[in-house]
């Protein structure tokens, strides 16, 4: 038997164990502990958020992300957010979660960041925060509490280079993904429904219309041209005309059986949107968000979403007539620039 002979059971043995330890070595740098941090104990999101980061054993399906710190506020103005963050700061700390007292001493402990403050005013200032500390940052919703400040925090985190997302758990739906992946084929036209209570500080559908808006979002895909808007103390419709002639409609309740769906049209088959199926999927996304910091939909598709809601406002205050988003944007682009006038420190 030759040297090479007498090697080749060693050297297979050794690719082996490199296949191996490479492996063990990938897994274990995927299954590290990434810390999460909560901004605003004032939303039922966060206990529900937290329960399912922080079960025992840890699904894998959320990349170990797991929420150890948290800071409480939180909405200081509005009464039905504020009046809740005693009861969500014990449960938080009943799931093993450290309660810190600013948003500096949370960001020292951690690698990534929820934003949940139910109040979209204080988001601008605390998403700068987390920007000039470089976090990966999930901003609930609303993402600001108009359209100016959605535009400020987009410009902030693309100035500190920070990945940011934020997003409605509507938009995650099976039923809405299978649409937005092409099931019915190009969509058509779409209709969608779901509770809008307002919030006198922020522009009308923000506070919860933002639910059914992204819904019918995520079928129809960006490129709204223009809104027209009609309501009743109990009511909401928005129609807006989207490129190539599509139109979709989002149909908001204030009274009455409250729910979420719709109906989508497209060119292959016209289909009810299906269920809400909860928090999980969202989250499954925010991990994944966490790990890759690469932010599952585009920066330009969530403005849009605002910029409908906030054009809606302004057809509302016009008694109904078409705006463009073009007009709104705009707008909104002039203001975000004095809102962080002198905000934006150099990005080292």
């Amino acid at each position: 038997m030759n040297l090479s002979q007498r090697l080749l059971p060693s050297l297979q043995w050794l690719c082996v164990f490199s296949i191996v330890a490479i492996s063990a070595f990938a897994s274990a740098d995927d299954s590290e502990t990434l810390r999460v941090g909560v901004i605003g104990l004032d939303t039922s999101h966060v206990p529900a958020f937290t329960k399912e980061l922080n079960q025992t054993p840890a699904n894998p399906e959320l990349r170990n992300c797991r929420v150890v710190a948290a800071y409480p506020y939180g909405s200081r103005t509005i009464e039905s957010s504020y009046n809740r963050i005693p009861k969500f700061t014990e449960e938080v700390q009943s799931l093993g979660v450290e309660i810190v007292d600013s948003i500096d001493e949370l960001l020292k402990r951690v690698d990534c960041v929820l934003l949940e403050t139910n109040d979209g005013g204080p988001h601008l200032k605390q998403a700068l925060e987390v920007f000039r500390a470089g976090k990966p940052v999930f901003i609930d919703k609303p993402t600001g509490s108009n359209l100016s400040e959605v535009v400020a925090i987009f410009k902030a985190a693309e100035h500190y280079q920070v990945p940011m997302f934020s997003a409605s758990s509507l938009r995650y739906s099976k039923g809405a993904q299978a649409i937005r992946g092409g099931k019915v084929g190009d969509v058509l036209g779409c209709n969608t429904y779901s509770p809008c209570t307002l919030e006198p500080s922020h522009t009308d559908l923000f506070w919860y219309g933002i639910h059914g808006v992204e819904l019918l979002y995520t079928c129809m895909g960006p490129n709204c041209q223009l809104v027209r808007h009609t309501s009743t103390q109990d009511r909401e419709v928005v129609v807006g005309v989207w490129n190539n002639e599509r139109i979709g409609i989002y149909y908001g309740m204030r009274k009455g059986p409250h729910g979420y769906g719709g109906t989508v049209f497209g060119d292959k088959a016209t289909e009810p949107i299906g269920k809400y199926d909860g928090y999980q999927p969202l989250l499954l996304e925010i991990a994944k968000f966490f790990r890759t910091r690469k932010p599952p939909i585009d920066a330009s598709e969530t403005i849009e979403i605002y910029a409908f809601m906030q054009a809606a406002s302004l057809s509302k205050e016009r008694g109904g007539e078409a705006v463009m988003i073009e007009e709104v944007i705009n707008t909104a682009n002039q203001e975000a620039n004095v809102l962080l006038d002198g905000q934006l420190h150099p990005n080292k």
